[in-house]
């Protein structure tokens, strides 16, 4: 490709990415485990923004149930936004391959 097209191109890149941010800032996904007792919602930059537990499932002798159910409802949320990601940032992204999104 010639480089002199690509640099004209930049600014429109540069937009696109600019773009992108703005959606993945706006995403969400909710990821639950433990029969929803466990639900957990992250952003498109996979910040942890909100977790619900239900109160039956807190229980001090059980600690590591709740840290496990914890971690189960990060990952589907995380397995969520992936989806969510590609779906809605496929076309903007005009085919790059962005690994975690394949």
């Amino acid at each position: 490709m010639n480089p002199f097209e690509m640099m004209k191109n930049l600014g429109g890149l540069q937009n696109q990415l600019k773009e992108a941010q703005e959606k993945l800032a706006a995403l969400r996904a909710t990821g639950s485990s433990g029969g929803n007792m466990v639900q957990v919602t992250i952003n498109g930059k996979f910040d942890l923004i909100d977790i619900k537990l239900d109160p039956i499932c807190v229980d001090n002798r059980d600690v590591p149930m709740l840290q496990d159910l914890i971690i189960a409802a990060h990952h589907a949320a995380v397995e969520r936004m992936q989806e969510t990601m590609k779906n809605e940032l496929g076309p903007l992204l005009g085919g790059m391959n962005i690994p975690g999104l394949s």
